[in-house]
């Protein structure tokens, strides 16, 4: 199943503006994609201006040398009159199955830190027992996990994780800022950062006394530190899969290790089975 676009929805920017846009947005010049896509310079202008007629596999060589989105680069083939490339399968299709595995077998591994997925509206798709723990410390809904939450939204809106959080504003705004970042792409995501209330922006930069901005959560018995990377698929060649990330929560402290294996625990002893 691939990608279909209302024609309200079609950009009218002709294959070269398209192009030149990417282009610009990367800050290379025509020179510098050229050399790295393989091709003259001229043949690029060319096709930027319109004077010259892209065939489907320069448009795929110049758009992964730009690592452009998959879902963008449907939309530059149909500019240019091809067919789309790249398929959007729904999370839960047969041919995903090697990708769930994958998935679950990330999030066990990462017990007793905290870890989701998401996708690219920040919607959680799965999480592990920990993230279950950690919610069943801080006395957030249960049932949020069961049927599925909007990480941006419990970040950004009072009465979610956010305000569990010491250092919320700084969090929040680089939540923010790299929503707003990823929107410029995703309609969706722009329309639910609109109706999200936007984080002051008077709090002071966070000190450098530590090498990564912390997520430092108000828990039950002291504070909880931690550490948050993601995990992308490499390679990936269907709109849903690259829109799919894993954030863990590491333990930054010997005290919080200790508190997530503790609640990890506990809440094994009250599982059926």
């Amino acid at each position: 199943m691939f990608e279909t676009l209302a024609p309200a929805a079609v950009d009218s920017l002709s294959v070269g503006q398209w192009l030149r846009q990417l282009r610009q947005q990367a800050r290379l010049s025509q020179l510098e994609l050229a050399l790295q896509a393989g091709m003259s310079q001229r043949h690029l202008s060319c096709v930027e201006t319109g004077r010259a007629q892209p065939s489907a596999q320069l448009l795929h060589s110049l758009l992964s040398t730009l690592d452009t989105p998959l879902h963008t680069r449907n939309r530059v083939l149909l500019a240019a009159g091809y067919a789309p490339r790249y398929a959007a399968l729904a999370l839960d299709d047969p041919g995903l199955e090697p990708v769930r595995m994958a998935l679950m077998h990330l999030l066990k591994a990462n017990n007793p830190a905290p870890a989701i997925v998401i996708d690219s509206l920040w919607q959680v798709r799965a999480a592990n027992h920990a993230t279950t723990a950690l919610f069943q410390l801080l006395g957030l809904p249960l049932q949020a996990l069961e049927e599925g939450f909007n990480l941006l939204t419990t970040l950004l809106a009072p009465g979610g994780f956010g305000d569990c959080l010491i250092n919320a504003e700084e969090i929040r705004q680089v939540a923010w800022q790299r929503a707003a970042r990823e929107a410029a792409g995703e309609p969706g995501l722009a329309t639910l950062l609109a109706s999200l209330p936007c984080p002051g922006q008077s709090t002071p930069a966070p000190q450098l006394a530590a090498p990564l901005l912390l997520t430092r959560v108000r828990g039950p018995q002291g504070e909880l530190r931690f550490l948050s990377t993601f995990t992308t698929f490499g390679m990936p060649q269907d709109i849903t899969v690259a829109s799919l990330r894993i954030e863990h929560l590491i333990p930054a402290d010997d005290s919080t290790w200790q508190v997530l294996t503790r609640a990890c625990a506990r809440l094994a002893e009250l599982e059926p089975g």
